[in-house]
């Protein structure tokens, strides 16, 4: 672990906030941070306790653990507005549900004229402790955004609001999946506390993925 680390990721996930501007928040030199993040020295405790008020962390963040799990795949860390869009979903239940889901979605968008179709897709969390424990399937939710005009036949149109996301873009996703989309969730989770941003679960989708060789995470805020 390493404090220097630490600081510096959350420096870079409030907005890139440069050693000078921590340094005036602190009432020190920008010299002294650039050794506290050479690891060549530690603040004191009173400037410990101001950095955690800064980033909305604890001491626990910033002296014992990692904080700086960003793979070189991320890229893009930001808050933006998703303008509201109209959808269709087709849910999936099994033991790998998203290529299903996702396939199901391309076919829908293929039969209605959609070129360049986008795709999101998210967790579907309402299964049963048996279904999870005893077969071991988890249910994942693919959606394609609607075109004006488009009205496929068969599904339910849903309307998602224009709302406030944070989001992170991933290079190479699949390469190593079960570590790289967690790691940018987690990621996420740091940049909203470090910036004050509060998740979101009514009334929009509260997060969701892109589909492709590439993707982006986004989380709801407020």
């Amino acid at each position: 672990m390493s404090f220097g680390k630490n600081l510096q990721y959350f420096r870079q996930l409030s907005a890139n906030m440069t050693q000078e501007a921590l340094a005036e928040k602190l009432g020190v030199s920008r010299q002294t941070i650039s050794k506290w993040e050479l690891d060549a020295a530690n603040p004191e405790m009173d400037n410990a306790l101001e950095i955690c008020k800064i980033f909305h962390c604890t001491l626990d963040n910033l002296f014992r653990e990692e904080m700086d799990k960003r793979s070189d795949a991320y890229s893009r860390l930001r808050t933006e507005v998703v303008e509201g869009f109209r959808y269709v979903q087709y849910i999936v239940i099994s033991r790998d549900p998203e290529a299903d889901a996702i396939g199901r979605m391309v076919r829908c968008a293929a039969e209605n004229g959609i070129a360049n179709p986008r795709v999101i897709g998210w967790d579907f969390p309402n299964l049963s402790q048996e279904q999870v424990n005893v077969f071991n399937m988890h249910g994942y939710t693919a959606a394609l955004v609607l075109p004006e005009g488009v009205n496929p036949e068969g599904y339910e149109i849903r309307e998602q609001p224009a709302h406030k996301y944070a989001a992170i873009h991933i290079d190479r996703p699949f390469d190593n999946p079960f570590v790289t989309i967690p790691g940018a969730y987690r990621t996420l989770q740091d940049y909203m506390r470090t910036n004050g941003l509060a998740p979101v679960e009514n009334g929009v989708i509260p997060c969701f993925e892109t589909d492709g060789e590439s993707m982006d995470v986004y989380i709801a805020c407020r």
